[in-house]
């Protein structure tokens, strides 16, 4: 059964961090580009951060540029995102996302092509 679980979300003051981490298992990880994705009250959901295959490229969103990093362990089938300097416009549900491909290089996580989603973790950011 493939299963993408997030875990890490909590409620942290602005300013903080927090480690998201997703756990695949039912497939192999490595043959998946990853994306973090984010849904906030009464908004769209948008995309945070993407990795590819091999770990050795990301893009992110411009309002977390500087503040987030994405990783992967592929051996251990996890995915981190880690935040920092965290603002209460980061307060949102959190979800993992994988998509497979061909490609190893690519960092790119189109919503629409996204093959298996966890069911997210909640971040707040408040005081």
């Amino acid at each position: 059964q493939v299963q993408l679980v997030e875990s890490g979300g909590g409620l942290v003051q602005p300013g903080g961090s927090l480690r998201l981490s997703c756990a695949a298992s039912g497939f192999t990880l490595d043959a998946y580009r990853i994306g973090w994705f984010r849904q906030a009250p009464g908004k769209e959901r948008e995309g945070v951060s993407c990795i590819s295959r091999s770990g050795g490229n990301s893009d992110y969103t411009d309002s977390v540029k500087g503040r987030f990093t994405i990783s992967r362990d592929n051996a251990k089938n996890m995915v981190y995102l880690q935040m920092s300097n965290l603002k209460p416009e980061d307060t949102a549900v959190y979800y993992c996302a994988a998509m497979r491909t061909g490609l190893s290089a690519q960092a790119s996580c189109p919503q629409d092509g996204m093959n298996y989603w966890g069911k997210g973790t909640l971040v707040t950011v408040s005081e």
